[in-house]
């Protein structure tokens, strides 16, 4: 692959979609072909599954092997041809967002996820990884000033605590690749701390 993957992860409510277009047109500024898409989503199936994901009543696996198959799909038909391509996609969510949530937050085995994670995507991981942290009850009250909850926007703030601590330990595992941007603070620092992240790394 000759192009470039970064995710943009966090909580619901983080404000981490907010920055994705601005991040774009940044990268466009410098003369690269950029992507952006979204997890679950981004194809037309992709997008199909995300409604039942986010609506439809189901247990933890079930939600967890939509989550894989939408992935499966949007590598298949959209990140993998972009990046053979030299292009730079910027996705909204990716597999450190399955293990902080069917993981952390709906309790599902660690091993179970790394199985999924191989079989899909068969070792398919973001150059960087923009991890928008925040106190669940800060972003609960962004949330409920702009829209109507889904099925995750709907959990209780301990499960937004469990979904915090398992991006923590995905950062810790994979410190070169994650940076953590507080997105408490006010949107213009939080986009200043975007474009350092990206002129760190000669972007």
């Amino acid at each position: 692959m000759s192009g470039r993957f970064i995710t943009f992860e966090g909580i619901d409510g983080a404000g981490k979609s907010s920055h994705i277009d601005a991040a774009a047109d940044r990268l466009r500024a410098s003369g690269a072909v950029v992507l952006c898409t979204r997890e679950p989503g981004g194809t037309v199936l992709a997008e199909q599954l995300r409604e039942l994901v986010l609506n439809a009543p189901m247990d933890a696996l079930t939600e967890t092997l939509l989550v894989f198959a939408a992935r499966r799909d949007h590598l298949q038909q959209l990140i993998l041809p972009a990046l053979a391509r030299g292009e730079t996609v910027l996705c909204d969510r990716y597999t450190d967002a399955t293990y902080a949530y069917q993981g952390g937050g709906r309790g599902l085995d660690a091993g179970l996820l790394e199985s999924l994670e191989l079989w899909v995507q068969q070792g398919l991981q973001p150059d960087l990884t923009l991890w928008f942290d925040v106190a669940p009850q800060v972003a609960a009250e962004r949330r409920a000033a702009a829209r109507s909850a889904d099925r995750f926007e709907q959990q209780d703030l301990a499960f937004f605590e469990r979904v915090r601590a398992a991006y923590g330990a995905r950062m810790a595992a994979a410190p070169q690749r994650f940076v953590r941007i507080d997105s408490s603070q006010a949107r213009s620092v939080v986009a200043a701390d975007v474009s350092a992240a990206f002129e760190a790394r000669g972007w």
